[in-house]
């Protein structure tokens, strides 16, 4: 299967790298290009991509706006949005997930790590870089923790779903997780599969984020 990839970036030399670097790998295609938010927003309606590369400083739209109208429209639930950015700063990091994005990578990634991570989104797995990964749980270490029997969204899961979303919230991958709780990694990700679609999230980053926002894990 090919993953189709658009690429939302106002600085025609990183287009032309990006795709370059893309085209090696024989499962993805580069099927079109933007060079402002709302090109890419045209475009993601027009092309149906699997995965947009998303900058966040462009003319007009900004990239975080057009993220956020890209998750919206229930037209394009299917395409995933990847921020790819030289600011890895907490306000673009918070802002870029909260309007829904599924990777949060900055543009110094390594040419394999940018393969891997269109691959993974495109799958339906959410990426964040490590120091990405990292801020997010400073972040929320600063909050209040409330306290997740007073929440009742988490009444949806049962109580191995709720086991598996406080693994991956603490950072384990799907074979990490089937360790840990003696089952297959296949189950590990039915688990989560199963969370995402009861809790009304978009994919993995946002789970991460319910729970700690419900208390369901508690950073450190």
């Amino acid at each position: 299967m090919t993953i189709r990839v658009l690429l939302a970036d106002d600085q025609a030399l990183v287009r032309a790298g990006f795709r370059s670097l893309l085209r090696r790998a024989r499962t993805i295609e580069v099927v079109g290009e933007a060079t402002t938010g709302d090109e890419a927003v045209r475009a993601a309606k027009t092309l149906l991509p699997d995965v947009v590369l998303m900058d966040i400083r462009m003319p007009g739209l900004d990239g975080l706006s057009a993220t956020a109208q890209i998750t919206a429209d229930p037209a394009l639930a299917a395409v995933k949005v990847i921020i790819l950015t030289t600011f890895e700063t907490d306000e673009y990091i918070f802002s870029a997930l909260q309007a829904g994005a599924s990777g949060f990578l900055t543009k110094e990634i390594e040419p394999d790590e940018l393969r891997h991570a269109v691959t993974a989104v495109a799958a339906g797995d959410a990426l964040l870089s490590p120091s990405v990964t990292r801020r997010v749980i400073e972040q929320f270490a600063r909050r209040p923790v409330p306290n997740p029997s007073n929440d009742s969204r988490l009444e949806v899961l049962t109580g191995r779903e709720r086991e598996v979303v406080q693994l991956l919230a603490s950072g384990m991958s799907n074979e990490d997780i089937a360790r840990a709780l003696f089952i297959s990694p296949l189950t590990a990700k039915t688990h989560i599969t199963r969370a995402i679609s009861k809790l009304g999230v978009r994919d993995r980053v946002q789970l991460v984020i319910l729970a700690y926002e419900t208390g369901l894990i508690k950073p450190g």
